[in-house]
């Protein structure tokens, strides 16, 4: 992990050209007649740039290279609880937001699986996006963009820093028609909020799997692609995801005082 030097020169490239890509893609969305094809087109290139820009990165290091294969592969030394975790977690926070929403009135009627979604996504499939998205994002994110980070910092301080960072490169998906981030701003401010505020004890707990998991890659990309496709299946009731948040928030705060050491202790030891 000492081999990942560059912080600055990759969170620069995977802000600045998703930015532009995604700013020119919501401006054609809400032309009378948008061209959809390029829209997404432009959306998808936005969405791989820290992916591609990793592993432009990694390519020059021989040393990044031969990490990166040994992480891909490394599924034997992961205990089966973490494996546990990845895979039910979301899934469990999700139903039991909802089941906490029933004291409060909401309708049991969030439990039925829909079929449909609360966004669109151009020409794409949502359920492709849902598959894809995760997948591209944290073949950047953790390839290269975490561990850059976590090479300088404490892992608390790494996930912190890069949870917020995730909530500001998000923010010009908002401007393209049709997008999740888009209908969360014409949902209400607090629901925008609430997504800002479930990406820290997300990106916490994520990053806390992957490094228990001995920095496998398919961790994190599991956990993400679980977070979207079981928030999107049922009828949740937005308020439900703010319950979620605080169950997410819980959760992290207990990891934090458990793990005390893990999470703020500076040296590198996996």
């Amino acid at each position: 992990m000492k081999n990942y030097k560059h912080p600055i020169l990759f969170y620069a490239l995977v802000t600045i050209i998703p930015w532009i890509f995604w700013l020119i893609a919501g401006k054609l969305s809400h032309q009378p007649e948008p061209n959809m094809i390029m829209v997404s087109v432009l959306g998808f290139i936005g969405l791989m740039a820290p992916m591609i820009i990793a592993f432009r990165m990694i390519h020059k290091e021989t040393g990044l290279k031969k990490d990166l294969g040994g992480r891909i592969f490394n599924f034997c030394s992961i205990k089966p609880i973490y494996l546990f975790l990845t895979i039910f977690l979301m899934l469990a926070s999700i139903l039991l937001a909802q089941v906490i929403s029933l004291l409060f009135g909401y309708s049991a009627n969030q439990f039925a699986i829909t079929g449909h979604y609360t966004f669109s996504s151009g020409v794409f499939p949502v359920w492709f996006l849902l598959i894809m998205a995760p997948l591209i994002e944290e073949l950047g994110w953790h390839t290269y963009g975490t561990d850059v980070l976590r090479n300088r910092f404490n892992l608390f301080y790494t996930s912190v820093i890069f949870a917020f960072y995730w909530g500001i490169w998000h923010i010009p998906l908002s401007t393209i028609k049709g997008y999740y981030q888009s209908n969360l701003v014409v949902t209400g401010w607090i629901h925008s909020l609430n997504f800002l505020v479930s990406i820290f004890p997300f990106v916490i707990i994520m990053n806390w799997l992957y490094y228990k998991a001995n920095r496998n890659i398919f961790v994190p990309i599991v956990f993400h692609i679980t977070a979207g496709y079981f928030n999107e299946i049922f009828a949740t009731h937005p308020d439900s995801k703010i319950i979620q948040t605080v169950i997410l928030l819980i959760f992290a705060i207990i990891l934090l005082i458990r793990e005390k050491n893990f999470f703020f202790k500076t040296e590198l030891t996996y």
